[in-house]
């Protein structure tokens, strides 16, 4: 990567900023009443069911670290990219 840093450690700071951000923001949103449970349980339940196939999923790309460094580097990418479409207003 760019930054010389090893992939596992890229994808582990990514995931402990994501998980951070989230967090708090979900917190201030409980705090203020603003969350409607029932959906809220359905996006929990996707989200444990998507973690155990990301497991599966990870065990296989372990095999690979050109595969999890090419999935890592253009879901980035993507993100980048959405980001900066939404800054300029066009979506």
């Amino acid at each position: 990567m760019g930054s010389g840093m090893p992939m596992l450690h890229a994808i582990g700071s990514s995931l402990f900023s994501v998980a951070a951000f989230g967090f708090t923001t979900a917190a201030s949103y409980a705090w203020s009443g603003l969350i409607d449970w029932p959906v809220a349980a359905v996006f929990i339940a996707g989200g444990a069911a998507g973690g155990m196939l990301g497991i599966r999923f990870s065990t296989k790309l372990a095999r690979s670290r050109q595969g999890l460094t090419r999935i890592f580097s253009a879901v980035v990418i993507l993100v980048a990219i959405y980001v900066a479409i939404r800054a300029i207003g066009a979506w």
